[in-house]
């Protein structure tokens, strides 16, 4: 007689959503400090509209990517994109700051491209975990949506070595991806291949050479 096949339960696995939450929540904490010389608007306005943007993503999911609701990606994008556009915002006060302030004020200087460069990394690897391939819930395998094409090409996707199959970047290697990106101002292990891609890739190395060459060069003669 044979014996019934035994099935396994379904997979519980949840792809983690906490760390780029804790990515952003302290990218808004850092706003609090930033100089009063390079940014006019009140300090709390940056850290209270990115909160409330944030409040229904971390509600929906607040550790794991469990809730699959068609408004939650453009509330990312929206997030992302303010971030975005504020420090940018900042780059162009502190630009201003150096033709027209006390350009002998090495602490603001330090402080403020170091603060832009960071807020830099974070912002746009938020960006690049949320467009490739249709977002992290398009990736995640417990999820029943259909995947786009590949945005970022990361090497483990090329290679055949035991242990790599079927493997998924994490926030964490898309965080490595912007970080890598904002310091050799070019793509180096991970790739892209979609226009949309590349144009984000463009903007954030400018952002990073800008403030890198211009600001925390002027900040290094003056000390």
């Amino acid at each position: 007689m044979n014996k019934p096949t035994k099935v396994s339960p379904p997979s519980t696995r949840h792809t983690r959503r906490w760390p780029a939450s804790l990515a952003v929540v302290s990218v808004l904490v850092l706003q609090l400090l930033v100089p009063p010389q390079i940014n006019a608007l009140p300090r709390w306005l940056m850290p209270v509209l990115g909160g409330l943007l944030l409040l229904p993503l971390v509600y929906m999911n607040p550790f794991h990517l469990r809730r699959d609701e068609p408004w939650l990606r453009p509330v990312e994008v929206v997030l992302v994109a303010v971030l975005v556009a504020v420090n940018a915002y900042y780059l162009a006060g502190m630009i201003f700051f150096l033709n027209n302030g006390d350009a002998n004020e090495a602490k603001v200087l330090v402080k403020s491209a170091l603060l832009i460069w960071v807020t830099n990394v974070v912002s746009f690897a938020v960006w690049y975990w949320e467009i490739d391939r249709g977002g992290p819930f398009a990736r995640a395998p417990e999820h029943e949506r259909e995947a786009e094409r590949a945005d970022l090409l990361f090497p483990q996707m090329t290679v055949d070595l035991p242990g790599w199959k079927g493997w998924l970047p994490g926030f964490t290697d898309y965080l490595y991806v912007a970080f890598t990106n904002a310091t050799a101002f070019s793509p180096t292990d991970t790739l892209p291949l979609t226009a949309r891609t590349k144009v984000l890739m463009g903007i954030q190395s400018a952002i990073s050479l800008l403030t890198i060459a211009i600001i925390a060069a002027r900040a290094v003669n003056v000390l």
